[in-house]
Parts: structure tokens; sequence; C-alpha cells
């Protein structure tokens, strides 16, 4: 059974940065791409930012130049540096996982943003 776990989550002022992780209980390299997405109250989920195997990465438009999403093959680690974090932003972020046999979620870290 894959585990992913989340972590580096908290409550920060506008304008400030927060790291998350995303540490797999197996090697994330048999994964198809590895991702985060967000869920904020009332709001569906949605992706923030994915990274495949091969190191190519994607954003939504919302964080785009804000976010930057990065993986630790050695440390089945996956990143989200978020930097000059607005309001907007508050939301449980999940970490995700695909391969051929299955789609995996980590528990979710909230992260608030507000003065």
């Amino acid at each position: 059974q894959v585990q992913l776990v989340e972590s580096g989550g908290g409550l920060v002022q506008p304008g400030g940065s927060l790291r998350l992780s995303c540490a797999a209980s197996t090697s994330i390299y048999s994964f198809y791409g590895m991702g985060w997405y967000r869920q904020a109250p009332g709001n569906q989920r949605e992706l923030v930012a994915v990274i495949t195997r091969d190191g190519s990465t994607s954003y939504a438009d919302s964080v785009k130049g804000r976010f930057t999403i990065s993986r630790d093959n050695g440390k089945n680690t996956v990143y989200l540096q978020m930097n000059s974090l607005k309001p907007e932003d508050t939301a449980v972020y999940y970490c995700n996982a695909d391969r051929a046999v299955g789609s995996y979620w980590g528990q979710g870290t909230q992260v608030t943003v507000s003065s």
C-alpha cells in the first residue's frame, strides 16, 4: 500500500513563503507523475502543480511565477515551494501520485494565509 505524507503547512502572512513536502513510502520514480492539489472550503479540489517522471512541470495559472514544484528521487519526496502567498491560496493542500495500478492521495496539510 502506497502512503503519501504531507508536511509543511501552517499559518503565514500575505507575501510570506512556505515549503510543503510529500514523502512517499515507495520509490517516486514508479509514478508517472506527482502533483499538488488544493481545496478551499466550498470549492472543488483543483490542480496546483504537477511534475512528471522526467521532471517536466506544469502549473495552474493562479500560481505561475510564485510556486515551484520539485522532486528528490533519493528521498522519495516531492516539494512545493510557495512564495508571495496570498489569502486566496488558503486551502488544504493534497499530494497525489499516479501510476498504472492506481492513483494515491495524502491526508492533506492546511495552509492559511492571513494577517
